[in-house]
Formats: structure tokens, C-alpha cells, sequence
């Protein structure tokens, strides 16, 4: 289902600054996306095909390749009950393989398949083909099922992936293939043992080194599965994270083709509560790992969900590499005891560490994993559960929504450099088209701050943000679900408005007052006229014009007519900007709140609606942003009651006017007597309104509009004669100039 043209073209309009494709012939499943930043394109894959975007213009033309899956495969996947839908070819992975091609891996209609796309040397104009002779299987590669969940990560020639290997999906594991050798040989967890992997569901998988020696470098794993620790009668779902050394060969005599360094341990996001009992957020939905000077110890941003069916509630944690080190350098798990529960193992640790990667520079005697002593390898065919569990940084979430009308499931972070310090802006796609742009700040209780910048709908239907791929350098989001690929400005300041006040209020660190307006902050040594306050948002020591003596802002007169509706509008820039409106009755001294449990008057996210307007609602309504013990007038109404039975006298005198003037016209032409009827009834409210909006009869509104239309036409005559003047000046000195016609 493709967007329609006039709902892109709204959406377009509200978020300002989107840029929307989708394909034509609405193959979907846009599921994998690869950006490349010097080459300045979009790799997107989809249901049979895979695209090439301009990464600076979604809607310049795309470039496309058709890779269907095969004939048999599509009959035999057909034949297994497979509806039509998924008996396609859906690409689920492209990672970059070398500077001239990308691995690319499809479902093939529950027959997967990989290989290369050849993009060429020429920067400008890529070649971009599909080597279809060199296709090969993508088992424990790449999923059969386009539905189901995985990750993959290619690295130093070989494709680290977790993923089922079988037509049903029972069969998963954490695969290491190489993409060089064609032998296909590869390694892997042990299959059907849950104390392994227990019903996974992978998310993520990333590359992360321990130390400056390349034999300690492991790849981690990010994943939720049905936890063994709790009882066959109380099911859970707990979040994990394992690791393996990229020079786990597997064993010689046991564990041969078996990771012999994979340790696994739990991932908590939860929220503390009294008497110790957390509110846990268990669910592992994405995890994104941001990357910092130190390339040792990147920070990981987590998106969890709840399994509870006491409450619907999102989050998102933090966690540092140093806690995930601790929890696998920690006591190891098992079972034990006449119930053979889960405990923390207090016995004899083998040498060297089980989990430990072989170096020849730290033992020469275990320069492989085949040169682990046998009760090393004993020891890792059960114990790969870790007892200490990760926690996140300041034990809570960094940002968290309860009740929603959605469920938060993916995640990019910008780190980027304020006035007062860097600030991580969270990027979050919901399951219902919404993208979040959410900073988390920190006071001095060690608790942080949810400031929401900006919630944006990205679609036109309802539907999962399927990836979220961020440009740092072009400042753009791409945001892919199935239904299209949007792109979307990281930096939009002009939203803030033109008011001092309003940009600090914002709090956004892409943003600051230059002095006239709501610009993008650039980070220099130089002083420039650009002020920024994201911890605090207080404009009060900042901005000038409210220490000026300036009223506010000016007063607008509206008219509404009794027994009728109106709607006073109040739009906050900031999101997190509360609103308090007044009212000042003509002849009262003070102004009252208006509350929202009065009669007639509902409180919306735009403003007030006045129902059944009576003649003692006239009055000077004020809105007021309140944030931070700071307020300020946003806008100010004079709103007039104008009584029903005035409007129905002046509408009277107008219809009976014109029907005075038409009969008369009519005796002209026909010669038959006038005919004159009553006053029309009053009719709807716009109507009303139309006559409502000055304080002029209806008679004097229409003089007014008439004199109106008659200067406009006058002004067209007169451009016309100059036109039609500046043309006859040019024939008269060029008689090749052609004649009127």
C-alpha cells in the first residue's frame, strides 16, 4: 500500500522539512538499509528488489535492482503452506565487503541466498550490479522467514550472525561464516541446548576490541530469549548480551565446530522501586552502541519493552562497557541442588579463564582455542551463563513512557556538542509510524530530565519504523518502514519561532538565539552573538527583550456569535512547555483561570474551544507558557459576543436587499410584479462567522469588500495598460518584434 500523493504532501507540510519515497509499484519490506557518507547513496533493501538512493534527495530518481527468487524455491516454499507474500526474495542484510562491493543476503522464499553488489571504482556513478554468478547459500546467514528477527555483522572477512538455520526457525544459533573461502566452513553454538540459547530473538551484533591487541578483539551479541532461570510454570523473557573472541577456532577433541569462548549475561533496564521491588523493562527491542574517542568503550543505548500484562510501558537504558566487562570477569551461573536451581558457582575455576581469548603473547602455550586443556573445554559446555547481571548507568532509565498509544522499537544517538557540554539526542521509532527526538539531562540528584524536542508522524498509516539510519554528516535521518523510506533534518530551529524566550525554551542543543532568531549552533573558539542554555532553558538572564518593558504580545479582536462555538488557539513551541489560560471580564479588575473542569470550555492540545458562546464569555483571554518558574504570554484574544438576534437582523436586511435588487432586475427583463420572501435562516456557523469578523454591519462588511475587489481590478487594469504600453514602445524601435495579433 503506497502513500497517496495529497497525505505525503500533508505530511510534508507538517514536518516541515521530510523527504518521502516509496516505490511505485509498492514492493515493500524495506528492512536493511546501508548508508555510505562519501559516496553520498542510500543502499535500501526490499521485496525482491534492492534500490540506490541519493542520500542528499530521496526524491531524486532511484536506481534499482530486481533479484527474485528462484522459480523452485517459490513453488516448493508455496507447497509448504507459505503464502504468496512470503514466497518472495526479501533482502534482509547489505554490509560493506570492501570499497568496490557489498554483501548483500535475501530470504529467497525461505531458501536464503547471498551475494555480491558491484558498485565499481567510479565515485560519481557507481556501477551498481548484481554478481549473480557468484550466488551461494545463505544458511546461518541470513533468515529463511522475512518475519523473523536477526543481526549479522561483517568484519575482517567474515559475517558473525545470529539466525535460524532451518524452514520451521526452531534451529538458531550465533554463526561464524567466512565470506572469503568457498569451503563455507563456519562455527557455532550447540543446537538444541537452551542453557546455550534458549528460543533467541537476536537484535544486534557489534565489533567491539578489548585491549590495543588484536587477539583480544570479540564481537557481542544483543538478544532476549526465554530465560532458564525461571521455572517452567513462569515463562520469562530476559534481555541478554553475549560475547566471542574472533579467534575462537573451536575445540580439538570436544566442542569441535563449537564456540569454546561464548559467555552470555542478563541485561536489566528497570526502574527501582520501594522495598526493592523494580519495575523491569525485560524486552530487548534495539540496542544501538555509539561510538566515542575511546573505541574500546563505546556507550550502548538499549530500547526495552515490558512483557507484563499489568502495564504497557517503553524505555530506554544505558550502559557502559566497563559493567558489561565486570558482569563476564564475574562469578559464572549454574545449576545445582536437589531442584537443580541457579546459583552463583563457588568451585574450582580452570586455567586459563573459561571466555578468555588465546594470545601467544600472553600464553604461548594456548596460542588456539585447540590448545585449551580438556577441563577448560568441560567447563564451557555448561557454564555460559554469567551470575552478575549488567546494569544500566545510574541503575534507571534514561527515558521512559508508560501507557502510551505506542511501543518504542528503535533507536539512533547523536552525540552533539552544546555550549554547556555534549548531550546524546535520542532518536526513537515507534511501532505506529512516530519518531521521537528525546535528551535525556542530568541534574544534581543523579537523576535526569525527559525533555521530548519534537514528536513527528512519518507516515501516513500507522505502521512499524522498521530501521532508523543517521547521517552526521549530511545532519539527516533516514527512517525506513514498510511502506517507504523518509528522510528527515536533524536540525530544525525555525520551528522555535522568532522569539528569544521560545528558542531557549526549546532546549535544543542543535539550536541557538543568534540575536534575531532561532539558528543552528556550530561549536567554535570564537565568541559569536549565539547563546544557548540546554540544561536550565532560562531565558530570563539571556534574552533582552524581556527586561525591555514589553507588554507581550499584541492583543488580537475576535468576534463570535452567541449560541455558537469558537476556538482560541495556543500553540507552545517547546514540547515540554505547560499552558495556563485567563480570562478578564470588561468590567472586572483581575483576570480568573480558566479550569478545565468548566462548563462549555474544553482544553485541547491547540488551544481552547468555547461552546455555546454566551454574551458574559466576552472577555481578554491570555494564554501562558509556563516552564521552569518562567512564564510568559504566548497570545491574547479580545474576544466580542456578537447577540444572536443582531446577527439574524443584519443577515435579514442583506437577503432582503438582494432579493429587492434581483426583483427588480427581473420586472426589468420580464416584466413581472417583484417577488420578495423572508430572511434566510441562520444556516451554519461559518456563516456566522464570516459576518463576525469586524465590527461593521453586514451591510458596511460587503461596501468594504466591494471597494475591495474594485482596487485589486483597478491595479490588474492598470499592470495590463503598462504591459500592453512597454510592448508597443518595443515595436516602434524593432520592426522585427511580432505584431499583435
Amino acid at each position: 500500500m503506497k502513500q497517496t500523493g495529497e497525505g505525503v504532501r500533508d505530511l510534508q507540510a507538517r514536518n516541515s522539512s521530510a523527504v518521502f519515497w516509496g516505490s511505485q509499484t509498492g514492493e515493500g519490506g524495506y528492512q536493511a538499509l546501508l548508508l555510505d557518507e562519501d559516496r553520498g547513496w542510500l543502499l535500501v533493501g526490499g521485496r525482491d528488489h534492492v534500490y540506490m538512493l541519493h542520500s542528499d534527495n530521496l526524491a531524486l530518481l532511484p536506481r534499482k535492482i530486481r533479484w527474485p527468487a528462484a522459480k523452485e524455491h517459490v513453488e516448493h516454499c508455496r507447497s509448504a503452506g507459505k503464502n504468496e507474500m512470503d514466497c518472495a526474495n526479501y533482502v534482509r542484510l547489505l554490509q560493506p565487503f570492501n570499497k568496490t562491493h557489498v554483501y548483500v543476503c535475501g530470504t529467497g522464499a525461505y531458501h536464503p541466498v547471498c551475494t555480491y553488489i558491484d558498485l565499481g571504482h567510479n565515485t560519481e556513478e557507481p556501477s551498481f550490479r548484481l554478481l549473480l554468478h557468484s550466488v551461494e547459500s545463505g544458511r546461518g546467514k541470513c533468515p529463511y522467514s522475512p518475519l523473523e528477527p536477526f543481526t549479522a555483522r561483517l568484519s575482517d572477512g567474515d559475517l558473525y550472525a545470529g539466525t535460524s538455520v532451518d524452514f520451521m526457525g526452531n534451529n538458531a544459533a550465533l554463526f561464524r561464516t567466512s565470506v572469503y573461502s568457498s569451503n563455507q566452513h563456519y562455527i557455532r553454538t550447540e543446537a538444541y541446548q537452551d542453557h546455550w540459547l534458549n528460543e533467541p530473538e537476536f537484535v544486534g551484533s557489534f565489533s567491539i576490541p578489548d585491549t590495543h591487541s588484536p587477539d583480544d578483539d570479540k564481537v557481542y551479541f544483543f538478544f532476549k530469549e526465554t530465560a532458564v532461570e525461571s521455572s517452567q510454570w513462569d515463562k520469562r523473557i530476559y534481555s541478554r548480551v553475549a560475547r566471542v573472541c574472533k579467534n575462537d577456532v573451536g575445540g580439538k577433541r570436544s566442542l569441535i565446530n563449537r564456540w569454546t569462548t561464548f559467555l552470555k549475561a542478563r541485561l536489566v533496564c528497570s526502574v527501582p522501586g520501594p522495598d526493592g521491588l523494580d519495575t523491569h523493562f525485560d524486552e530487548l527491542e534495539d540496542i544501538f552502541v555509539l561510538e566515542t574517542k575511546d573505541s574500546q568503550n563505546p556507550i550502548i543505548y538499549g530500547v526495552f519493552s515490558t512483557s507484563s500484562s499489568v502495564f504497557r510501558g517503553s524505555a530506554v537504558c544505558v550502559y557502559s562497557m566497563a559493567s558489561i566487562r565486570a558482569a563476564f570477569n564475574g562469578p559464572y551461573a549454574h545449576k545445582e541442588g536437589p531442584d537443580y536451581r541457579w546459583v552463583e558457582y563457588k568451585g574450582r575455576i580452570p586455567h586459563p579463564r573459561p571466555g578468555t581469548c588465546p594470545s601467544e603473547t600472553y600464553d604461548p602455550l594456548h596460542k588456539s582455542t585447540r590448545d585449551f586443556p580438556d577441563n577448560v573445554v568441560s567447563f564451557m559446555r555448561g557454564h555460559q551463563l554469567m551470575w552478575e547481571p549488567v546494569l544500566p548507568i545510574n541503575r534507571r532509565p534514561v527515558f521512559m513512557r508508560v501507557s502510551a498509544p505506542y511501543r518504542l522499537q528503535r533507536i539512533v544517538v547523536d552525540r552533539v556538542e552544546a555550549e554547556d557540554g555534549p548531550y546524546d539526542v535520542l532518536y526513537l521509532g515507534t511501532d505506529n509510524s512516530k519518531v521521537l527526538k528525546v535528551i535525556s539531562i542530568p541534574n544534581e540528584n543523579w537523576e535526569t530530565e525527559e525533555v521530548i524536542l519534537e514528536q513527528l508522524t512519518v507516515f501516513q498509516r500507522p505502521t512499524p519504523i522498521l530501521r532508523m539510519e543517521l547521517s552526521t554528516k549530511r545532519q539527516l535521518l533516514y527512517v525506513s518502514s514498510d511502506v517507504g523510506v523518509a528522510q528527515l533534518t536533524l536540525q530544525r530551529c525555525e520551528l522555535y519561532g522568532q522569539a528569544c524566550a521560545d528558542c531557549y525554551l526549546a532546549r535544543d542543543p542543535y539550536c541557538a538565539w543568534d540575536g534575531t532568531v532561532c539558528s543552528s549552533y556550530f561549536p567554535s573558539n570564537k565568541r559569536r552573538a549565539r547563546r544557548q542554555d540546554v540544561r536550565y532553558g532560562d531565558p530570563r538572564s539571556q534574552c533582552h527583550d524581556l527586561e525591555d518593558g514589553s507588554e507581550g504580545p499584541e492583543e488580537k479582536v475576535i468576534y463570535g456569535v452567541e449560541s455558537n462555538s469558537t476556538f482560541l488557539e495556543c500553540v507552545p513551541r517547546s514540547q515540554q512547555t505547560a499552558v495556563k489560560w485567563t480570562v478578564q471580564q470588561p468590567q472586572a479588575q483581575t483576570s480568573r483561570e480558566l479550569l478545565s473542569h468548566e462548563d462549555r470550555i474544553v482544553h485541547m492540545k491547540r488551544g481552547i474551544l468555547i461552546q455555546q458562546l454566551e454574551p458574559g464569555d466576552a472577555g481578554l483571554y491570555t494564554c501562558t507558557a509556563l516552564e521552569h518558574s518562567f512564564s510568559h504570554a504566548l497570545v491574547r484574544y479580545n474576544l466580542q459576543v456578537i447577540p444572536q438576534q443582531q446577527v439574524a437582523t443584519e443577515l435579514g436586511r442583506a437577503a432582503g436587499a438582494k432579493a429587492e435588487a434581483a426583483a427588480t432586475a427581473g420586472l426589468k427583463n420580464t416584466g413581472s410584479p417583484p417577488q420578495f420572501g423572508r430572511a434566510p435562516a441562520l444556516r451554519n456557523y461559518k456563516d456566522l462567522h464570516l459576518v463576525g469578523v469586524s465590527s461593521l454591519t453586514a451591510d458596511e462588511y460587503c461596501e468594504q469588500l466591494w471597494y475591495r475587489d474594485k482596487r485589486r481590478q483597478h491595479k490588474l487594469r492598470s499592470l495590463k495598460w503598462k504591459q500592453e504600453s512597454r510592448k508597443a514602445r518595443v515595436r516602434r524601435h524593432n520592426p522585427l518584434y511580432p505584431p499583435p495579433q
